[in-house]
């Protein structure tokens, strides 16, 4: 008689099942919680600052006024670079705070869910 590869009492399926819906809950709950929380990006002192979403979704630019002139290709040019250097500073905000949120959970998965969290 060969032995039982899932050990005394055999494999329980209804458990599994149960805790991977345990799982996915908190899984959804997590990704809910993500989507509603804003972190910011801000680069040269404040002049730029975005938002992004907890799922690096963009939410908000805002530029201070005074600091560019619109009809200076040159500022215009930097306004365009700082405003992604603020959106790259809150997104790696936002990929730092789902891998926080979500690698718990990922991690019972086999070591994590491609495309979440970054």
């Amino acid at each position: 008689m060969t032995q039982n590869p899932f050990g005394e009492g055999g494999f329980d399926m209804n458990a599994l099942l149960q805790q991977a819906q345990q799982m996915q809950e908190q899984l959804m709950s997590a990704q809910a919680r993500l989507a509603e929380t804003e972190v910011e990006g801000t680069v040269a002192g404040g002049q730029v600052t975005v938002k992004v979403n907890g799922t690096g979704d963009l939410v908000a630019v805002s530029i201070r006024t005074g600091g560019f002139d619109a009809e200076d290709p040159d500022d215009m040019a930097d306004l365009g670079d700082m405003i992604v250097a603020a959106w790259r500073d809150a997104k790696a905000r936002a990929d730092a705070l789902a891998s926080e949120a979500l690698g718990p959970l990922a991690g019972g998965m086999g070591g994590g869910l491609p495309g979440l969290g970054g």
